[in-house]
């Protein structure tokens, strides 16, 4: 039975944006069905009472429903296995968990970068103002671990693992608009925006 997702109806979610990535990339059916976030229809009856925690993205599989996007792609890791499925994470034990560190840490951190710079001014251009001193020092915490992780162009660990999309969108708030990032790190962002899988997302943003 092929998938279901659930996204906000604007398409700017990065967690949704991650789940879409992560069943485009195993190569499963699934369709899209979204959610008006701005109405407010997360919280009525229709979606709340099968969405658990009320958010997006939400994966449905027959009467399974799955939310939060991290618990979405490791059931979809561990249900579609390599080698017959492409990898979401990478093989090596210690760079699977370092890829998990990258996701855990781009959802719970450096809340000022993402308040001062949604992806709605990534997505969509929407004007920001210069970031304020608080959002300065995220931003620097931001670009400190990322160049330390980061060491060319391409992938984290070699072979293209998520934790290379959410990364690569999480900086893309910064780069996106201007702000000082140094050169290795946009090189990053660029080629990780040529991904055909997030070529699929941006393909479907409907500007409000």
């Amino acid at each position: 039975m092929p998938f279901q997702l659930y996204v906000d109806s604007l398409y700017t979610s990065p967690y949704a944006l991650s789940a879409f990535v992560a069943l485009t990339e195993k190569g499963l059916p699934f369709s899209v069905k979204t959610v008006d976030l701005g109405s407010g229809e997360q919280r009525l009856a229709g979606y709340a009472d099968r969405a658990l925690t009320g958010r997006v993205p939400a994966l449905v599989e027959g009467d399974f429903v799955l939310t939060e996007s991290s618990a979405i792609t490791e059931y979809l890791e561990e249900s579609f296995p390599a080698p017959e499925y492409v990898r979401l994470y990478p093989a090596d034990r210690r760079q699977r968990a370092q890829a998990r560190q990258i996701q855990a840490w781009v959802r719970s951190d450096l809340v000022p970068v993402r308040m001062e710079r949604d992806t709605e001014t990534v997505f969509f251009k929407k004007p920001c103002a210069p970031l304020t001193d608080t959002a300065q020092q995220a931003a620097a915490k931001l670009v400190h671990v990322a160049g330390h992780l980061i060491q060319g162009p391409q992938n984290l660990f070699g072979d293209w693992s998520l934790a290379d999309t959410d990364l690569a969108i999480m900086l893309s708030r910064l780069v996106r608009n201007g702000d000082a990032v140094p050169q290795k790190l946009q090189e990053y962002v660029d080629f990780q925006w040529q991904r055909p899988s997030l070529q699929a997302w941006l393909a479907r943003h409907q500007p409000g």
